[in-house]
């Protein structure tokens, strides 16, 4: 008599999860593709975290135009090519040079007397070493986060569930990163914390799915590829309330940072939006039929000859 927590032989679960899986797979390589060419050509879009230059926030007591910014910058012979985001009480300059003390004062006591005497600055200036080595240390840390989740995994696992489970990470950064290439959105220090975030939420789901998977194997059949992918089926099944309950509570919360939060933290907050998005589906879409795959072609272990009877 079989154990009650037995797979039953005719037990198939509604939603078949690992084949729906195709169409994920071809969503996710149509945006890596667009990502691979858009950074290909025109790189990321980088704050002044990452390149030399001077990046100045203004705070306003009324709305300003950016016309009306422009006009300043030319008057205080500033008119380089400045990226300038205006339209409301707070102002975003960013120069591709470092300002000197006299240009910023000469900055700020033009914005005063034309625009707003009140006016508060804050500047941020990177040289050309920093920013080398904030994006060394940047890159450095997604791939130290990598190797220490692979041999996590590794140890609590096996090889084949981590090797799933970091092509999942890297599926969900890099397709972040294409984004924010393909829309030219500000890359920045906020970026970099965001893609370590979003790794371990997606990790976390990975794991709780992964830890059912091995859980359900011990009491199901393991000769076919359809008695694993049953296993795999039900195992999303029963962790899929968990995993979505936890995505979209987070998700709430990064959506009403990018919507009420300040212009320091939109660019986290958005990069938070979509990368949660992205791996809501990489566990169970990428990461889980991956592992099937990889397990599939493992070679059956070699059946152990029977004593000869006389």
């Amino acid at each position: 008599m079989s154990s009650k927590n037995q797979l039953p032989d005719s037990k198939k679960w509604d939603f078949n999860f690992i084949k729906a899986s195709k169409y994920f797979y071809g969503f996710s390589l149509l945006i890596t593709l667009a990502g691979i060419i858009s950074l290909s050509i025109f790189g990321l879009n980088y704050g002044v975290d990452f390149r030399s230059g001077s990046n100045v926030d203004i705070s306003l007591s009324k709305v300003v135009t950016q016309a009306e910014v422009e006009k300043v910058l030319g008057d205080a012979q500033l008119d380089q090519e400045a990226s300038i985001t205006a339209g409301s009480d707070r102002v975003n300059i960013r120069f591709p040079e470092v300002l000197t003390d006299v240009q910023s004062q000469s900055l700020q006591s033009t914005f005063n007397s034309q625009i707003d005497a009140n006016a508060s600055y804050e500047i941020n200036t990177v040289d050309t070493e920093m920013a080398k080595e904030l994006e060394r240390n940047a890159l450095l840390a997604i791939i130290v986060a990598s190797i220490g989740i692979v041999i996590y995994v590794t140890i609590r696992f096996e090889w084949r569930f981590a090797v799933s489970a970091v092509v999942a990470l890297l599926h969900d950064a890099f397709l972040v990163i294409s984004v924010f290439s393909i829309l030219r959105l500000e890359v920045n220090l906020t970026f970099i914390v965001a893609i370590l975030t979003i790794i371990g939420f997606s990790i976390n789901d990975t794991i709780v799915i992964f830890d059912r998977i091995r859980e359900n194997l011990r009491f199901a059949k393991k000769q076919t590829h359809d008695d694993l992918e049953d296993v795999v089926n039900k195992s999303i099944s029963q962790t899929m309330t968990r995993s979505l309950g936890t995505v979209f509570t987070v998700f709430i919360a990064a959506f009403a940072l990018l919507i009420l939060g300040s212009e320091s933290i939109r660019m986290f907050s958005l990069a938070m939006v979509i990368g949660l998005l992205f791996g809501a589906y990489s566990s169970i879409f990428i990461a889980s039929p991956l592992w099937l795959a990889l397990r599939n072609k493992k070679k059956p272990s070699a059946a152990k000859p029977s004593k000869a009877t006389n």
